[in-house]
């Protein structure tokens, strides 16, 4: 699981994920997105 910023709001898994909120996804998911350009993933520390 990676924590991920949104960059726009989508629906996943039938929850809304709204814009500048930091959610937690699978892996696969995160670097999809991230790539996308539809969230960001946030670096742990």
């Amino acid at each position: 699981m990676l924590k991920v910023q949104m960059i726009v709001q989508t629906t996943y898994n039938g929850k809304i994920l709204r814009k500048g909120k930091e959610y937690e996804v699978n892996e696969s998911t995160a670097r999809r997105w991230d790539a996308s350009k539809i969230a960001k993933i946030v670096e742990e520390q």
